[in-house]
This record gives C-alpha cells, sequence and structure tokens, in this order.
C-alpha cells in the first residue's frame, strides 16, 4: 500500500523569514507569486537532514559519491540517460548555472537567444555576463503555447552562440515533446548552437500520458552541445538549501563551464548535498503524492479561472498557471488582485505584459480560499 501524505495541511511560513510571505507581512494577501511551495519536503528529507544537523559539524564538504550513484541512477531509471559520474558540475542555484552557462561560450558582445515570455534570469542573465539577450516570442495558437522556429531563423545573427531553453517551460507550463525538441535540436546543430536547457521542472509532469525528454538525450550529437541544468529543489521542495548541478558529456564544453565558475561560485552547503541525496533515494512515494495532489490543484484554478472568463494556458508541467488578463483593461493587474488579496506574479517580468502567473503549489483550502477572494474582485469589476 502506498504511503499517504497530507498536502492539504496549512502550515503557518509567516514569522520563518520566508520571501514568500514576508513579501506581503502585515497585510491579509494570500501569497501565490515566488515558485516555492507550501508543502513541508519530504519526511526522508526532513529525517536526513535531522540526522546531518545531529553530527554537529558542519565544515567544508563535496558531493558524497553516494549522491552521484543516487543521481546517476535516478536519470538512468526516469529517461534512460546514462550519465557519467564527471559530467556533473556542482552548482549552488540553477540561476547560477544560467550566468555560468552565458559565460562559458562565445566571447563578450555575442548574442544569447531565448524563447518569451520565460522565467527573469533567462532575461538577466546574458547582460549581466556581457552578451546581449535575443528575445524570441513563443506562439500561442488556439491557446497553446508552442515554439515559433521560423522567428527563431529570423533572430539569428552571426553572433549567436547560445540559445536558452526552459524544459518544461515556466511560465506556460508546456512539456516540449520529441518532436518539438528534435527541431530545436536540429536547428542548434545546423547552426552550431550550444543549448543550456533548464529543465529544474522535470519532475512535476502532470499529465497522465507524458513524460519529460531531456533534449541532450535525442542524440550523441545534440547531447556534446547540451548543458543540461537540474536539481531537486521544485520536485522537492527545499530551494532555499542551494544544490543543483549542470550535466556537460563533451570535454571542452564541461572545461569551459568549469573555468567560467573561476573562484567565484561558491560551494554548494553540506545540507544541500543531504536533502539532495535523501530526495533522490527515498523521495520517489512523496513525489507521486505531490503530483496527483498538484493535478487537482490545477484542475481547480483552470475551472475557477475559466468560469471568471479569464484564459488560462493548460498546465502540463510545473505547477504554475500562466493568465491571460488583456481583455480586462486594468492597468496594474497585480496590484488589482493585491487589492482583492491575492499576490501574484507579473507578466512583464516574464517580457510578456497582460499576464499574470500563479502558483497553486499550495493546500486546496487556501487556494480555493484565493480564487474566491479573485472572483469576488472581478465581480466588482461588473458591479
Amino acid at each position: 500500500m502506498e504511503e499517504t501524505f497530507d498536502f492539504d495541511e496549512i502550515i503557518d511560513r509567516r514569522g520563518t523569514s520566508c520571501e514568500k510571505w514576508d513579501k506581503y507581512r502585515g497585510r491579509d494577501i494570500i501569497p501565490l507569486w515566488v515558485a516555492d511551495m507550501d508543502f513541508r519536503s519530504p519526511p526522508a528529507v526532513i529525517e536526513a537532514l535531522k540526522e546531518r544537523v545531529s553530527h554537529g559539524i558542519f565544515g567544508y564538504t563535496h558531493a558524497p559519491d553516494t549522491l552521484y550513484e543516487a543521481v546517476l541512477t535516478a536519470l538512468k531509471e526516469e529517461y534512460g540517460w546514462e550519465v557519467k559520474h564527471e559530467w556533473i558540475t556542482w552548482l549552488p542555484g540553477l540561476v547560477t548555472g544560467l550566468n555560468v552557462a552565458c559565460r562559458a561560450v562565445g566571447e563578450p558582445g555575442d548574442d544569447v537567444i531565448t524563447f518569451t515570455p520565460v522565467y527573469p534570469p533567462f532575461l538577466s542573465a546574458p547582460p549581466l555576463s556581457g552578451r546581449q539577450t535575443v528575445k524570441v516570442p513563443l506562439a500561442c495558437r488556439d491557446g497553446r503555447w508552442g515554439l515559433d522556429l521560423e522567428a527563431l531563423e529570423a533572430a539569428l545573427t552571426p553572433r549567436t552562440k547560445l540559445l536558452l531553453l526552459c524544459s518544461p517551460h515556466n511560465p506556460v507550463g508546456r512539456l516540449w515533446n520529441r518532436e518539438e525538441l528534435a527541431s530545436l535540436a536540429a536547428f542548434a546543430e545546423h547552426h552550431d548552437l550550444v543549448i543550456c536547457s533548464d529543465e529544474i521542472h522535470a519532475g512535476l509532469v502532470l499529465e497522465e500520458s507524458q513524460r519529460h525528454l531531456p533534449i541532450a538525450t535525442l542524440a550523441p550529437a545534440i547531447d556534446r552541445r547540451t548543458i543540461t541544468l537540474l536539481a531537486p529543489s521544485k520536485t522537492f521542495n527545499v530551494p532555499g538549501l542551494g544544490c543543483s548541478f549542470a550535466v556537460i558529456s563533451d570535454d571542452a564544453l564541461r572545461r569551459a563551464f568549469r573555468k567560467a565558475m573561476g573562484r567565484v561560485v561558491p560551494h554548494v552547503n553540506l545540507l544541500g548535498f543531504t536533502a539532495a541525496e535523501a530526495a533522490y533515494r527515498h523521495g520517489e512515494p512523496w513525489r507521486r503524492g505531490l503530483i496527483r495532489y498538484l493535478r487537482g490543484n490545477r484542475d481547480l484554478v483552470a475551472r475557477e479561472l475559466e468560469g471568471m472568463g479569464l484564459t488560462v494556458a493548460h498546465v502540463e508541467a510545473t505547477y504554475l498557471s500562466w493568465i491571460d488578463v488583456r481583455h480586462l483593461g486594468i492597468e496594474d493587474p497585480v496590484a488589482f488582485f493585491e487589492e482583492a488579496g491575492v499576490g501574484l506574479s507579473c507578466g512583464s517580468d516574464f517580457g510578456l505584459p497582460g499576464y499574470l502567473r500563479l502558483n497553486f503549489g499550495c493546500p486546496r483550502p487556501l487556494l480555493a480560499e484565493a480564487l474566491g477572494r479573485m472572483k469576488a474582485a472581478l465581480n466588482s469589476l461588473s458591479v
């Protein structure tokens, strides 16, 4: 019999220096903005952390061999991906990986191309690395977001060296399929681009009939030109412990990546390593329960928001809904819903004004309350 977990439990995060909740300290606003979940991490992770803390010494720590084994086993079992120990480079966060990739590929002044809307660090990492961000809008046809390879081709310049890919995609919730990824891989190969693929939401596929496909697994030629960024942080709700990693099979590309890290990028902390190993070794029953729960939350959000006359992209992966509010004619939709008691992310931060992102990774009673507040606010517009 499979373990059960209480995802309905509302845990008070106020007073814990929580970024998500402290943004609205002293205000009656339910925060559904930044991408962390309001669930306790898997019991196995909590127990492993307690055991490590009880040792009482917190010195400099490297990734243990048992963690490598756990990661390699998880990648093989989940994706059939045969990754070697030496391909892995540990990072204190996925955003660090994006910035390092921009420094590792090409030269200052080169172009880095990416699809928008997208997670904000995709837009900031190139200029912070002395590169130019080239934005290619995703195509939205009949409410479904997709890659626009014609627009990608048109945006290409002789100085384009790196493609930043978000897979699964934050914020539109797409799980790119084999055909889409193969087309993108062929494009990168034809134009000799390195792909940096952020796959941090790979463990959060909500569609029962679909599976995440790492773009590096399509073919050896694609593997050699790909930097894949992964982490347990989103799936197992441990983002505050700062443990991510890059998988880079090509020796030269991996050397360039590590050289770009220099002595600037700090080491992963020992509790991050501890949590990651426990998550990959023992977190699967919790993850399966989480996916079922998130699927219910996703469907509740879609049903309620569509009932309010809002268009919501179907979420295939992640715990993030992307909502079109352009037709409301509200100058500042974030402020409008904050006034109603709900904190959402602004589409402008992702490169597309007129949209909002809603994080439904929270207990359902809290989510239902937030949706009720949104409905009341929209009803007030028509009074």
